[in-house]
């Protein structure tokens, strides 16, 4: 069991590491005896409509970093943001982790993180389709008329967001905004990116029969080397949504159920009014939940 959100792990403190700061769903641990890195810790915390939930997923840090992992993998031709390329960069530590946090854990350099959500669509679903309906346009980006519901858009669009503090909401912002935030050359560099990277992994994500609809990703520059650096999770089922290649051709009601937490999702819409403390998860929404974790790990990485 991980601790909850803005707790520290007693056993990492233990072992010279200061909680600094925990996300929603990631904890980050810093130690003078590791100047420049970080120790970032994936916990089964779930998280929707901004709210963590009670319970977690059991399992799901690890899977979530299993799975970034080996998206880094995929992805050699791209600086990220760990020390070394294997074990999660865990094999530069000095003294092992519990077998339990390490399986979660990333060791990572500690990047000038951008204040952007690097957003790219490749299909029409969600908020997006939303807008489409309301004015032919997602974040402001006109599309062609006739699109419906989780059809693939003629081209994968960058709809970048600014990274609200923790309990507000992200806020979507157009390319113009991230110029003023981040200077030119360094917002054509993160479209750009971000849109290459999404490419490729559309591609290995279809020779494994599944659709990435979309993705966010985030980056930051390396102070050593002035590299923009891939970092956080990567193409996970919390930052990205997926989709099985052969229910969407079929069609019918399932083809855009998604790789992720829907479920909780979906539970949570029919049971509570978003007023208050969201109730707790039932074990049936929690199982089902694992287990698309899971089932989308095997079909990506077996």
């Amino acid at each position: 069991m991980t601790p909850p959100i803005g707790s520290a792990d007693p056993r990492l403190e233990a072992a010279g590491w200061r909680h600094e700061y925990s996300g929603k769903v990631r904890d980050l641990y810093l130690s003078d005896d590791e100047p420049g890195r970080a120790l970032v810790v994936a916990s089964d915390r779930v998280s929707a409509f901004d709210h963590v939930l009670d319970p977690g997923i059991p399992g799901k840090g690890a899977l979530l970093t299993r799975l970034s992992l080996w998206w880094f993998a995929q992805l050699a031709g791209v600086p990220n943001h760990l020390v070394e390329p294997t074990r999660g960069g865990l094999g530069a530590l000095a003294a092992p982790l519990p077998d339990d946090i390490a399986e979660r854990a990333m060791l990572v350099k500690r990047l000038d993180m951008f204040p952007i959500e690097c957003v790219v669509r490749g299909y029409l679903v969600g908020s997006g389709w939303a807008e489409y309906q309301a004015a032919q346009t997602v974040c402001g980006i006109p599309l062609p008329a006739g699109l419906g519901n989780g059809d693939r858009l003629p081209d994968p669009i960058y709809t970048p967001a600014y990274k609200a503090p923790m309990g507000e909401h992200d806020e979507n912002i157009t390319f113009e905004r991230t110029v003023e935030l981040v200077g030119e050359a360094d917002a054509a560099a993160l479209r750009t990116m971000s849109l290459a990277v999404f490419d490729t992994a559309s591609v290995i994500a279809e020779s494994r029969g599944v659709i990435l609809a979309d993705t966010k990703f985030e980056f930051g520059r390396d102070p050593e080397s002035g590299e923009i650096t891939l970092a956080d999770e990567v193409l996970t089922s919390d930052s990205s949504r997926y989709w099985d290649a052969s229910l969407y051709a079929a069609g019918g009601a399932d083809r855009l159920d998604s790789f992720d937490k829907q479920i909780v999702r979906n539970w949570l819409s029919a049971n509570w009014d978003g007023s208050g403390i969201p109730p707790t998860l039932p074990v049936e929404i929690v199982e089902r939940t694992a287990a698309r974790y899971r089932e989308l790990l095997t079909r990506l990485t077996a």
